[in-house]
């Protein structure tokens, strides 16, 4: 295996870690903001606030899914025409 092969092989390793925690970091996020919102409605008694928090997490995950979207569409874009077949096959093979 060439140096060249190597390299591109550590560099899409490092990218898909890179989306994985982008994922983790969203759900995380909106976990975080249920609770918060829970311990607002709940523990508190402050409604109002509890509620205002509750819509947070659909709209960070929208905004995740977004950005998975267009980095999915930014990579098609860059592999061309020919490889998009074989990049989708590649992609079903390996589930």
């Amino acid at each position: 295996m060439s140096l060249e092969s190597q390299q591109k092989m550590g560099d899409r390793s490092t990218m898909e870690a890179a989306e994985e925690s982008t994922t983790d970091l969203a759900i995380v996020a909106s976990a975080a903001s249920v609770a918060l919102s829970w311990y607002q409605f709940f523990g508190r008694g402050n409604k109002m606030q509890g509620l205002f928090v509750g819509l947070w997490p659909p709209t960070i995950l929208a905004f995740a899914s977004y950005f998975n979207q267009k980095r999915m569409e930014q990579k098609l874009q860059s592999l061309g025409p020919s490889r998009i077949r074989e990049s989708i096959e590649q992609m079903l093979s390996s589930r």
